[in-house]
């Protein structure tokens, strides 16, 4: 019998899938993803920083792939500060055409990563 996730199963594939992607496109094109998200490019240290933050990335989203305590509050915590600076960004006046979809992506999974990071405690 296979097994069936359970909804923070299935919350933080879903994020540790997101977080992979935007590992990938940042270790791929740093410049692309500034494009992207930002609507601006990327001085010198742009690229190699990016590909940190991809690798950074990539890391949280394999280490999120089961779910725990620990990577249920580490992913809320990601996503919502990513949420918040990223609308900080955008209300700073940056912002490309994934800004938007992606401040309601981070913050969307902060509130069901939350809520099943509390559910975990209690349990």
């Amino acid at each position: 019998m296979a097994h069936r996730p359970t909804a923070p199963d299935w919350i933080v594939r879903v994020a540790a899938i997101e977080a992979g992607a935007t590992g990938l496109l940042l270790l791929a094109s740093p410049p692309l993803f500034a494009r992207l998200v930002l609507g601006a490019g990327l001085p010198d240290a742009g690229p190699p920083l990016g590909r940190l933050a991809g690798i950074a990335l990539l890391a949280l989203a394999l280490a999120g792939w089961r779910p725990t305590v620990a990577t249920l509050r580490a992913q809320a915590i990601y996503n919502l500060l990513a949420g918040a600076y990223l609308t900080w960004l955008g209300i700073a006046g940056l912002g490309g055409i994934l800004l938007w979809p992606a401040v309601v992506l981070h913050l969307g999974l902060a509130v069901l990563i939350g809520r099943a990071w509390m559910n975990a405690r209690r349990a």
